[in-house]
């Protein structure tokens, strides 16, 4: 089916819809021109079919010698575009009138709508980039920090495929060795290349090791660090929140409880986007509401990456902050002490025996605020602040895949090691061949395709 709409010439507006300066209604396909040419008039005359790739061209877009809109015309012969096929770019006034007149006029002139990704899509299709490329391009418009887009752009530019691409050639460079013992079974393998086997084998899996390494830092960053912020009642919760976001955004009272519904909000920290929850206090609760905003908060600590803790330092440790503690006890934590600024009734100690994380602030003032960000950070990180540049699997796909692989890689090895058959050997290690194929789009299914292009907005 994908085939045959290859074939057709689509049309998609190509910016976000409301009111903007400028506008972008996108065709692609083989009558990208013709069709440009029954709903373009340049000041020249000139017919796009006329006009030389990569230029820009001033005119305006008429219906039936009606002005629509006065534009700028961008043209991109195939195979030099981003689908490899002729497209058409027209760069309008950003208003949804404007927009929807230039995309009826395309469909009526012979243009399908374009469904989600289906540009990039073409581009996979006709061998412009690989499918773990073409992933990146919606990570790339979803990127929530400079981090997240630099992971994006280094998969798009072919980093990642390129590693793949070398492990994968290790693979059948070893198969080929292995396949010739199986034509050949009057001459064994010698031991000193079965053990440049062994040894082959065992730098694949370090390389696939470092690249599984970097996958949950890079997760994080693609995806945001999901964090719940608890505790008991008015511990500072939501004065926490406020100080994180650096603007007011929850309603902070001196009356316990104020905090009912999960309050959520995304913020940058030293590159890293973290969507942190702000929950109702988890204590004994005395009527219905109270009782659905506890369970709420309870299920968000469930889900959460990482919970922070909140602690009142001037009040003591009482049995609604133990009960907390054993809550969360098998969940990664960071302690914080707030109100550092008030008399203290609780030592950093006694916490420290519950948390190996444990952070003294005042959130209301801000005081030692840094150091809790230095915590989220050195989460993602361990201490240590790598290039996003060697952070290139974030892609729960690509994770499943790589990891499948390493499984047969692994097995390889073993089997190797017992000296079993060389057939089961090669098998495994067409296996894992199989799931670096699948990164990369060398085998795949409509179903596949139509499940990752789903995911992208139309016009791209």
């Amino acid at each position: 089916m994908w085939k045959d709409s290859l074939q057709d010439t689509i049309v998609a507006i190509s910016t976000a819809l409301g009111e903007g300066g400028i506008g972008i209604v996108r065709l692609s396909g083989g009558e990208s021109l013709a069709i440009a040419n029954k709903i373009f008039v340049g000041h020249n005359k000139a017919k796009p079919t006329s006009f030389k790739s990569y230029t820009m061209h001033y005119g305006k877009i008429v219906d039936k010698h009606r002005i629509i809109d006065e534009v700028i015309l961008s043209v991109m012969r195939g195979p030099k575009s981003y689908t490899r096929q002729d497209v058409v770019e027209i760069n309008c006034h950003g208003g949804l009138v404007s927009l929807n007149k230039i995309l009826g006029l395309a469909l009526k002139h012979g243009c399908r709508l374009a469904s989600p990704g289906e540009f990039t899509k073409r581009a996979f299709l006709n061998g412009r980039i690989d499918l773990a490329q073409a992933e990146a391009v919606i990570d790339i418009i979803r990127a929530k920090t400079e981090s997240a887009l630099k992971i994006s752009l280094e998969q798009l530019s072919g980093t990642l495929s390129q590693k793949i691409l070398k492990i994968r050639q290790g693979l059948l460079d070893t198969l080929v060795i292995l396949e010739a013992d199986i034509d050949f079974p009057d001459e064994d393998i010698p031991a000193q290349g079965l053990t440049k086997i062994s040894l082959g084998l065992r730098t694949i899996d370090t390389q696939l090791n470092a690249l599984l390494n970097s996958a949950s830092g890079a997760r994080i960053l693609r995806e945001g660090l999901h964090v719940v912020i608890c505790g008991k009642p008015n511990v500072g919760k939501s004065s926490l929140l406020n100080a994180l976001l650096k603007k007011e955004r929850s309603i902070v009272t001196p009356i316990a409880g104020t905090t009912r519904d999960t309050i959520e909000e995304l913020i940058d920290v030293k590159g890293i986007p973290v969507r942190i929850v702000d929950t109702a206090g988890i204590f004994k609760p005395h009527d219905l509401i109270e009782k659905k905003a506890v369970k709420l908060a309870r299920r968000q600590i469930n889900l959460a990456d990482l919970v922070i803790i909140l602690f009142d330092a001037s009040h003591k440790l009482d049995q609604e902050d133990q009960r907390l503690i054993k809550e969360i006890k098998n969940k990664k934590v960071i302690a914080v002490i707030n109100k550092i600024d008030l008399k203290p009734r609780i030592e950093k100690d006694e916490i420290a025996r519950g948390f190996s994380k444990v952070v003294s602030l005042a959130a209301k003032s801000g005081k030692n605020l840094n150091l809790l960000e230095d915590a989220l950070s050195d989460f993602v990180y361990q201490g240590q602040l790598p290039n996003p540049e060697f952070m290139l699997v974030s892609n729960l796909r690509h994770i499943h895949a790589l990891r499948e692989a390493q499984k047969f890689i692994v097995q390889a090895r073993g089997l190797l090691t017992e000296q079993l058959p060389i057939e089961l050997i090669t098998q495994d290690l067409k296996d894992a061949c199989v799931y670096l194929d699948k990164i990369l789009g060398k085998n795949f299914s409509a179903d596949l395709l139509d499940r990752i292009f789903a995911n992208f907005c139309i016009g791209k």
